[in-house]
């Protein structure tokens, strides 16, 4: 659910530190920010210093479809570097992130002569690929509930705040469907009557979750 990538920021780290870092800086974005625009031209690729972003779509209707949410080490918009197309989806910051800024043009090169980026940016793509397909069987197969808790167990342990709109949006269901879903956990004391805190120890929580699997 929440996404990183730990060997391709300590990649972005030493090439900083080295004599390949030209033209890339470290840009700042504060919650809420959209640096990534779906349908524009980006000029930059950025790589996750510090942080917590969405990965959405919005659609033709204006309800947005969140992919992922991405943490330290992620990458965005090397696709449409790749693919030399405008951007497939919107990024935006949920807290504050500082991430590397690659011009684009600097990223083509790098991609073309660096074998240890290449690789890196290919295990991310294969990566994605599971996870996705993971993700799309359990949606499928378990009930809203198990995403549900799962999404609160992640922003207990990442210690983030994500609203509701933005949890529904990964859901793929309605604020009012989730509305309900959580007044149904209240009424099985396993959500606090107050806020969207679990009320229960993860060695239960556990399994709960194991039911479902």
């Amino acid at each position: 659910m929440l996404r990183t990538n730990e060997q391709l920021l300590s990649y972005m780290e030493r090439l900083l530190a080295g004599e390949q870092a030209g033209g890339i800086t470290l840009a700042s974005f504060p919650p809420g920010r959209r640096f990534i625009r779906q349908g524009e031209t980006s000029r930059y690729v950025y790589v996750i210093r510090e942080g917590i972003t969405k990965c959405y779509i919005r659609e033709d209707n204006g309800k947005d479809y969140i992919f992922e949410f991405l943490g330290k080490g992620e990458i965005t918009g090397e696709l449409e570097v790749i693919r030399k197309t405008v951007c497939l989806c919107n990024i935006a910051a949920i807290t504050a992130v500082t991430a590397y800024a690659i011009p684009a043009d600097v990223f083509a090169v790098l991609l073309r002569r660096d074998a240890e980026l290449n690789r890196l940016v290919l295990e991310e793509l294969a990566t994605r690929i599971r996870q996705t397909c993971v993700r799309a069987s359990y949606q499928q197969l378990y009930p809203i509930e198990y995403g549900l808790l799962r999404l609160l167990m992640l922003q207990a342990e990442a210690q983030v705040s994500f609203s509701k709109k933005d949890m529904a949006d990964y859901l793929a269901i309605t604020v009012r469907s989730f509305n309900r879903t959580i007044r149904q956990l209240r009424e099985k004391n396993i959500v606090s009557m107050e806020g969207l805190q679990l009320d229960m120890s993860a060695q239960e929580l556990d399994a709960l979750l194991r039911r479902w699997e």
